[in-house]
């Protein structure tokens, strides 16, 4: 069996952030669409990164050629829900040298000078890139609420910025696919019980991962606002079930593959007439 086969059904529709969106409702476990267990999904993800590596060169070759069209992928989680792992399987299928990765730690004491915005619009993605943002210009509006790192007219403020800043980016050839990787509560503790548990994984482990737990609640509620905020047509969320491993990569792989074939990517024509540059190399 291949790809498509376990695929019954487009699970975009599922994932996307709607009208009446609730967090709280959203299953954390569930595989959308896929029919078949962790192996069947492997085997999927693997098929389809031969599928995104040559829509991901299509659009790079695009871009060379004078298309102004990007993509960019957002990536926001609780810890351990599995972001690197999405940039290593799914990201790191396709060729780096059309990929622009962004993380974004905590604001330096420069970027804390500066708009909010500021230290993301550097890192957007140039005509024919895919960029990844792991963390984002989301995090003002998520630790910055949840934390009280700014003043709540502030925070308030930020909403519409981000809204009217992915509008112009949308409009000037970004296709923007925003994805939350749900995680349970009871799934993160399991993980970073592991983390302690292994000696090759302590240094992943954070402490103040436990203490960013304690505000569970608060953190689901803050990204609940962000999804009722700034989920747009131009720029929708979409909510992917982060459990089990394999099917987030596997979730997020099918929406990166969608965004671009929505592109119709062709390759570039010659410009110059190739029989005679045959003719030419072999008579070099």
């Amino acid at each position: 069996m291949g790809r498509e086969d376990f695929w019954t059904t487009d699970p975009d529709e599922q994932l996307r952030v709607g009208d009446g969106f609730v967090l709280a409702d959203q299953p954390t476990d569930a595989v959308y669409g896929f029919d078949g267990g962790k192996s069947d999904g492997q085997k999927a993800l693997a098929e389809g990164a031969t599928i995104l590596a040559d829509l991901q060169e299509r659009l790079f070759a695009a871009g060379a050629d004078g298309d102004r069209r990007r993509v960019l992928l957002v990536l926001q989680a609780m810890d351990t829900a599995g972001k690197g792992g999405i940039v290593s399987h799914v990201v790191g299928a396709v060729n780096p040298g059309g990929v622009r990765y962004a993380g974004f730690k905590k604001p330096t004491e420069e970027e804390l000078k500066h708009d909010f915005l500021w230290r993301v619009e550097k890192e957007t993605p140039a005509a024919g890139q895919l960029g990844v943002f792991d963390r984002s210009h989301y995090e003002d509006v998520l630790i910055g609420r949840v934390r009280n790192l700014a003043p709540a007219e502030e925070i308030e403020r930020r909403y519409g910025a981000i809204n009217d800043w992915e509008r112009e980016l949308a409009f000037d050839g970004t296709t923007i696919v925003k994805v939350m990787l749900h995680l349970g509560k009871d799934e993160q503790k399991a993980r970073l019980l592991d983390r302690l548990e292994r000696p090759e994984k302590h240094w992943k482990y954070n402490p103040g991962d436990v203490d960013e737990r304690l505000l569970w609640d608060s953190y689901q509620d803050a990204y609940q606002l962000v999804f009722e905020r700034t989920s747009t047509d131009y720029a929708p969320w979409f909510v992917v079930p982060a459990d089990r491993k394999w099917y987030a990569r596997l979730a997020v792989q099918h929406l990166l593959i969608d965004a671009l074939e929505r592109l119709d990517l062709e390759w570039p024509k010659a410009d110059y007439d190739v029989e005679a540059e045959k003719a030419r190399l072999e008579g070099s």
